[in-house]
């Protein structure tokens, strides 16, 4: 077979060629001079031809820059005729951007979220309204501090001012006012020790610190801040620096990378024990996104690097144990695949294999271990939703019918079924639905009502290859329907990718890790990540010799056991 010959790159100034132009008016050109045009007027061409076929693509990124951020059906494809299922106005899950390779096409934009209207003319009046819009109540201030102001003139049990006759007595409910005060992100605190000198001997007296001081400079409370703005809310440290000094505390980026360097250290016994809990889930979630780490470019440009690889990723992998969430992340030349593998090394021997959750890209799935591997359904239907312009009867249809498996997903989630409730749940609704998309998706093929090579042709055959993997939610308990659980969870790298741009070394990015998998993982329980970075600290000692005590959804029980035992 002949193998295409690799072009030749060229560059040309953009001057150079305005001169040629110019020349041309008035003169021949000679060979050299018309080789450059021929080789601007060829790239033009592939480039041209290239974004004609890729024009979904250009979509997409239209919509990233310009338009909404969901792929909600009626966003797709406007009001058209509705969906009488019921729940037909049920989505994806919202995933705002799609890591890098998380399929074949590196999509950008990610699945839709809940909640999406129903296609009828008329909307839904008894529909609950969406969490997360309107003011919060006083409730929502889990972390405020709280304090009891007492009547000024009235007491338990006192005659009414107003009528006085009958009594006052103290409501259940009181009154709540909120007021929420401006503060640095970190506060110091100047102790200025008196010091008393003898007039003879000229001995120094100084006064004891108090005994909340403690002896270091920056405490528990100050490391678990600073990594929870860096890892959790991707804030530089050099621009923490900055505002820092804005409020007049110094706070070098190079100091606070030693803080929160030094405070990986007692908190590593609890990472290693997530790594170990989540090796035993019943369902795991991997995928990749692209990440720099500085070391790694030096060696490859140097040709020290001896595995041949180049790309640098973090592996973000979502495990379901024991009905808690675990997120783990990893940052190197590993791919997905290659780190599930070195978790579930952990795996208890007699456990069956855990079922993944994954995109069809290889590397995925490649590793030595044993899965029952599912499909993403999310992203079989994001190659409809590209398409959706240039085919919208038949994207619709694909687009609705799913539609209606994710709202029953939604109804066995709300009503809180088991896994074996959840599969008899689907297989009675769901499985009907996804039949008869099989039988017309074949059909478009059959009956040569879409030709295979098209854009919608190529949507329909990659739904077709991975279809049994798209439908295990059908046949195993617990399988989930796409992976956005995992997406959701590398936004923390893509974050600190988008605000940091890099990591300097090698262990910076493991103390990255260490601290976004901490501190996502007690997000997803519910827990206020910095009450258990700033816990993992003050009991290391503890944390080493049980580190199963402290995870993110019991650590609260451990520190009330050792307070009632103190």
């Amino acid at each position: 077979m002949r193998t295409q010959a690799q072009p030749v790159r060229k560059e040309f100034q953009l001057d150079e060629l305005k001169a040629i132009l110019d020349r041309a008016r008035t003169a021949p050109l000679d060979a050299t001079e018309v080789d450059k045009l021929a080789a601007v007027l060829d790239t033009l061409a592939v480039v041209t031809q290239e974004l004609d076929a890729k024009r979904v693509s250009l979509k997409r990124l239209r919509w990233l820059l310009f338009g909404p951020k969901t792929e909600k059906t009626d966003q797709v494809l406007g009001n058209g005729q509705g969906d009488d299922a019921p729940g037909s106005d049920e989505e994806p899950a919202d995933s705002d951007e799609e890591p890098v390779g998380s399929d074949e096409t590196d999509g950008q934009d990610g699945t839709p979220g809940p909640g999406a209207a129903a296609a009828g003319d008329e909307p839904d009046k008894t529909k609950k309204k969406r969490p997360g819009h309107g003011r919060n109540g006083a409730a929502a201030y889990r972390g405020a501090d709280k304090e009891t102001v007492s009547h000024g003139s009235l007491q338990h049990k006192d005659p009414c001012p107003a009528c006085d006759k009958g009594k006052v007595y103290r409501q259940a409910e009181p009154a709540v006012l909120v007021r929420v005060r401006g503060m640095a992100p970190l506060m110091a605190t100047v102790y200025e020790l008196e010091r008393l000198r003898c007039n003879l001997c000229g001995e120094v007296f100084t006064a004891e610190a108090p005994p909340e001081v403690g002896p270091d400079k920056y405490d528990e409370t100050a490391s678990a801040m600073i990594g929870l703005l860096k890892y959790g809310c991707g804030v530089p440290f050099n621009r923490l620096e900055k505002l820092e000094g804005s409020l007049g505390i110094p706070l070098p980026d190079s100091t606070q990378w030693d803080v929160v360097e030094r405070a990986a250290q007692p908190m590593q016994p609890a990472y290693a024990e997530l790594i170990r809990q989540a090796a035993q889930g019943e369902v795991v979630h991997n995928d990749d996104t692209s990440m720099r780490i500085l070391d790694l470019d030096e060696e490859e440009a140097s040709g020290e690097d001896k595995d041949g690889r180049t790309g640098v990723f973090t592996t973000g992998i979502v495990s379901t144990a024991g009905g808690q969430e675990i997120a783990l992340f990893f940052t190197g030349r590993q791919h997905a695949g290659e780190n599930l593998a070195d978790v579930l090394a952990h795996r208890a021997a007699e456990l069956a294999p855990p079922i993944q959750m994954c995109d069809a890209l290889p590397v995925n799935t490649a590793g030595d271990f044993e899965t029952v591997v599912a499909s993403c359904v999310a992203h079989g239907r994001r190659r409809f939703v590209e398409v959706a312009d240039s085919f919208p009867d038949e994207c619709r249809h694909v687009l609705e019918e799913l539609r209606k498996v994710y709202r029953y997903d939604a109804e066995a989630k709300e009503q809180g079924m088991t896994p074996e409730q959840r599969l008899l749940y689907h297989q009675e609704h769901s499985d009907t639905v996804m039949a008869e998309l099989r039988r017309w998706l074949d059909a478009q093929f059959v009956e040569r009502r879409v030709e295979p090579n098209s854009t919608l042709g190529e949507a329909i055959a990659y739904m077709c290859k991975h279809w049994d993997k798209m439908t295990l939610f059908l046949r195993e308990p617990g399988a989930p329907l796409d992976n956005t659980i995992v997406e959701r969870a590398l936004k923390k790298a893509i974050l600190h990718r988008k605000n940091a741009m890099f990591y300097r070394t090698e262990n910076g990015a493991a103390v990255g890790d260490l601290f976004m998998s901490l501190i996502y993982t007690a997000e997803r329980c519910g827990e206020n990540p910095f009450d258990y970075l700033v816990a993992l600290q003050r009991c290391a000692d503890a944390v080493a010799d049980a580190p199963g005590e402290w995870m993110p959804w019991s650590f609260r029980e451990t520190l009330q056991r050792l307070d009632a035992q103190a």
